[in-house]
């Protein structure tokens, strides 16, 4: 078996390439690639047999990338990431630098800060956001764990990573807050 390591090493190359990666999330595992690169953006979009308007969010890892993606962060979102004690999606207004096909007609933009270990490392590893979206066909249940992710998705990504797969968790979703340019507040999901 690999190493943490080696797995974030060999899913970083997949990701530069443009590649689709499955992997292991804070929350679900996720199909991710890099979301900066429109042409893996669309092929997301394909695997999943979803319509590009319905946008997906991004992981990233560290509050100060947040500010390289979003015009301007409102104020609010500082204290919400302070005091979130459970992973947490934040929806911006004002998305830059993203593939054109991932942002909101609105130019808002979901992202999610990780602090678990695969996804982080990688996050590091890669230096961009990276998309997370649950690893399952538009409108069938997401999975829970490795064990519950179709074979049909396991064939179309273009690595499935080797770290985490025998956890049999019932991880919860994030927390959805969308926050206006004014920061006003909508919880989207509790």
């Amino acid at each position: 078996m690999s190493t943490l390591r080696e797995e974030i090493q060999k899913a970083t190359e997949v990701l530069q390439q443009g590649g689709i990666i499955l992997y292991p999330t804070d929350t679900i595992w996720g199909i991710g690639c890099d979301a900066t690169n429109a042409e893996a953006v669309k092929r997301i979009y394909e695997i999943k047999q979803r319509e590009d308007s319905k946008s997906m969010l991004v992981l990233m890892n560290n509050p100060n990338m947040i500010e390289r993606f979003v015009e301007e962060v409102p104020e609010v979102a500082w204290d919400l990431l302070d005091v979130a004690d459970k992973p947490m999606t934040i929806i911006y207004p004002g998305a830059k630098n993203f593939a054109a096909n991932l942002v909101a007609e609105d130019r808002s933009i979901g992202i999610r800060l990780t602090e678990e270990a695969f996804s982080s490392g990688l996050l590091s590893r890669f230096r961009k956001p990276i998309v997370s979206t649950s690893a399952n066909i538009s409108g069938e249940p997401s999975p829970k764990n490795f064990g519950e992710i179709s074979e049909e998705i396991k064939g179309l990504v273009d690595y499935v990573v080797d770290f985490r797969r025998d956890e049999v968790s019932n991880p919860a979703p994030s927390s959805i807050l969308k926050l206006g340019v004014g920061g006003e507040i909508q919880i989207l999901r509790k």
